[in-house]
């Protein structure tokens, strides 16, 4: 490419030309990713105007070349070789494209053999509405990977030490040429590690750790709710050649009750009322977490009337005291086919009495013959 036909780099960038450094860096982003090979394969303009992008952003991003720029244009670069792009020569261009196309170090790479923790691991537990309520302590089981004994972790017969991947030279990566850039990829051959077991060993086949068993006692705290974690430090899975052990994470979830429900600390129950006990008043037993208690009724309670019994609900998890017990009334309607001929009379005159009239009798074939009788 000659001077003559050069573009100017603040247009091949479409930036002005007082532009700072973040905007043209991502300009430059944007042609990369929209230009870059890997996305045209075989498309030679393309890989053009990528070389092209990249010439431009090597120098505007460069504050000295790019005063020279500005003040002569290209000529100011005549005699020094063509403003070629090499990703060596500046040490941001893998921020710029790593992660997107798998540009990584291309000072060659570091292997990824040293410690590596270890997996995180989940239990999921269910527990009663009491247990949640008043604490309690139980034994999990569960498989987690631990050190293999035989090899020490090493992964090789006897406890030999991994030789030095060949592939990569334990760099952990390889280089190859991709058109004109040099490309730096994780190593197929030891996967990063940098090196490899040639002999494994046969307790856990080369992968130095082995699937144990293990029983553990959990302690669950009084006032848990469903979703709540207990996070047991250190019990999850142990880490690659000797990295630390991950945390085991147990899950908790509280069975419904037959009779209460929880909102927070709070725990509710419904009272069913008889119309007598809400219209003239009573004394009655409700049952709570911490046993029955005896609830003053007063007289004319409404359907939906709430009461609270205070400090006998659920146990604020981290903080002292309880929540409360609240209890929302309802009016027990009885059935008609288990009310006697006295209760029935009774509740006809109470109708009339009040002056609303309730559905007439229906006099069925015993009513019949106790008249035909009489």
């Amino acid at each position: 490419m000659t001077t003559a036909t050069r573009r100017d780099y603040y247009e091949i960038l479409s930036v002005a030309r007082d532009a700072d450094d973040k905007a043209i860096k991502a300009a430059y982003r944007k042609l990369a990713q929209q230009y870059h090979p890997d996305r045209n394969p075989g498309d030679h303009a393309a890989e053009e105007r990528f070389k092209e992008a990249a010439e431009a952003y090597s120098v505007l991003s460069d504050s000295d070349k790019r005063a020279r720029y500005d003040r002569f244009g290209h000529q100011g670069f005549e005699g020094a070789g063509p403003q070629g792009f090499d990703p060596s020569q500046f040490a941001d261009f893998s921020d710029i494209l790593g992660g997107i196309f798998g540009f990584g170090d291309f000072g060659g790479g570091r292997a990824n053999n040293g410690p590596s923790p270890g997996a995180d691991l989940r239990y999921d537990f269910e527990l009663t509405f009491e247990q949640a309520a008043f604490g309690h302590t139980t034994t999990l089981e569960f498989r987690r990977l631990e050190t293999c004994g035989a090899c020490r972790g090493t992964g090789g017969d006897k406890g030999a030490e991994p030789d030095v991947c060949s592939g990569c030279n334990g760099r952990g990566q390889v280089r190859y040429q991709q058109g004109f850039l040099t490309v730096a990829r994780t190593c197929p051959k030891c996967g990063g590690a940098g090196r490899v077991v040639k002999n494994p060993c046969g307790e856990c086949r080369g992968e130095g750790r082995v699937e144990v068993e293990r029983t553990l006692e959990v302690k669950i705290p009084a006032g848990v709710d469903t979703g709540a974690r207990l996070r047991l430090t250190g019990e999850g899975e142990q880490g690659r050649r000797g990295g630390r052990r991950g945390d085991l994470y147990v899950i908790l979830h509280v069975a419904e009750h037959e009779i209460f429900e929880r909102e927070g600390a709070d725990v509710w129950s419904e009272l069913e009322l008889t119309f007598p006990q809400a219209a003239l008043g009573a004394t009655v037993e409700v049952e709570t977490l911490h046993g029955p208690v005896e609830l003053e009724v007063p007289p004319g309670t409404q359907p939906g009337k709430e009461f609270r019994l205070r400090s006998k609900g659920m146990p604020r998890l981290g903080a002292s005291g309880k929540g409360d017990h609240r209890v929302r009334v309802a009016i027990a309607v009885p059935d008609p086919k288990h009310l006697s001929e006295e209760q029935t009379e009774l509740l006809r005159r109470l109708a009339e009495l009040e002056g609303k009239p309730v559905r007439a009798h229906d006099r069925g074939v015993l009513d019949k013959v106790r008249d035909l009788f009489a």
